[in-house]
């Protein structure tokens, strides 16, 4: 182990050198933006960021399913527990905020605590498991990026899943969210020089849909493992191919991606999920940026049986609350009012600060020394 260790800090002074080296060369300031919960852990956790000469930024995305999840489904929820009907969560949506309470309940938590039926789960397959045994109406609240999707789709395909257990689909898809944050950047000021794309996401997509970064908004993109030398490689990356003048999307984390992804997840994902326009908290509508049942499987479908679709969309998040700014790259935790005063992981005032992937939430966690300023020291920065 701790030859292990004595590598990796070897490895990290040595990337940390090369990203110096060619950060000068640039001469300007650069942001690179992540779009991945577990990246920001990373960064943040390691205290990446120390290592990062002054012209380089890193900046954290919309890469938090549980942080853009609409207050209009968790209020939903919250009023179907409330009648009765038992809910599935994970655990990280539990004490996730909603803008208007339900008989005094904001939460899945709060709904619990006055009586309301909610059940914690570890994965989809407790709740079809639960929901078999239970053999009364139950709904399942399907929050998740394409990582989650196939997990569902495949105990759907297979007809695993009890008539009396409907799905409340709030699947996300993160291309179009990537597209909607570079957008409104650059319309902010606040433009991005290099994209690091999310692994375990491009594990099932592949590489392919992250082409548009490289034509649309002429900027590089790698795509990233999680692991602390993984990020360093990748700014790595991004700098060596800005000065190269290369605009190109490339992979980091090949072990696990490949350009078309995994075509068995994908293909499952298709036969159950169809696209539509989906809302996300703080931003609004995005086009094509969600997945619900297809009609083949409508008879699970909570929004034909149990809960109106959203369709129309007001700022959800709480009054100064800068969660969506943070979202999308445009302010950072500590620009908040509310942050760890109002709003503590114990005490979560917006979502991000619910999720171990929220920004907030990490940055309370892990932010302003500790585990960064060991790492710092350790190698000698």
């Amino acid at each position: 182990m701790r030859e292990e260790r004595g590598e990796s800090r070897v490895i990290s002074s040595a990337l940390s050198e090369i990203i110096r080296e060619e950060a000068s060369k640039i001469g300007r300031k650069v942001r690179f933006m992540n779009f991945c919960g577990t990246h920001e852990w990373t960064t943040v956790h390691y205290g990446l960021r120390t290592l990062m000469p002054g012209n380089v930024e890193l900046v954290a995305g919309p890469g938090c399913p549980v942080c853009i999840t609409p207050s209009y489904y968790i209020e939903k929820a919250v009023e179907l527990a409330m009648r009765g009907i038992r809910v599935y969560s994970f655990g990280d949506a539990y004490k996730l905020p909603a803008l208007k309470p339900i008989n005094g309940a904001k939460s899945l938590s709060d709904a619990r605590s006055a009586g309301g039926n909610v059940s914690i789960v570890y994965s989809f397959l407790d709740a079809v498991q639960d929901a078999e045994e239970y053999r009364r109406d139950s709904v399942f609240l399907g929050i998740g990026f394409e990582t989650t999707a196939p997990s569902y789709a495949i105990l759907f395909y297979n007809n695993k899943v009890p008539r009396n257990l409907f799905f409340m689909s709030v699947l996300r898809l993160t291309p179009p969210a990537a597209r909607y944050a570079l957008e409104y950047g650059a319309s902010k000021g606040e433009k991005v020089d290099g994209v690091i794309a999310p692994g375990h996401v491009s594990a099932v997509i592949g590489s392919d849909p992250w082409i548009f970064i490289a034509k649309d908004f002429g900027i590089p993109a790698v795509i990233s493992g999680f692991e602390p030398i993984d990020v360093l490689v990748s700014v790595a990356m991004l700098l060596r191919m800005l000065n190269r003048g290369e605009v190109d999307v490339k992979i980091e984390y090949n072990r696990v991606v490949k350009p078309h992804g995994n075509i068995k997840a994908k293909e499952l994902i298709n036969r159950v999920f169809e696209e539509e326009d989906a809302s996300w908290r703080g931003l609004g509508f995005i086009e094509r940026s969600g997945l619900d049942l297809s009609d083949g499987f409508s008879d699970n479908n909570a929004f034909l049986h149990l809960v109106e679709k959203q369709k129309e969309w007001s700022y959800d998040m709480p009054p100064g609350c800068k969660c969506a700014e943070v979202v999308l790259g445009v302010a950072k935790p500590t620009d908040c009012p509310m942050f760890m005063k109002a709003c503590t992981p114990s005490n979560p005032f917006g979502p991000c600060m619910v999720s171990m992937e929220g920004t907030c939430a990490v940055w309370a966690r892990f932010g302003g020394g500790g585990l960064a300023d060991e790492v710092a020291r350790e190698i000698g920065i």
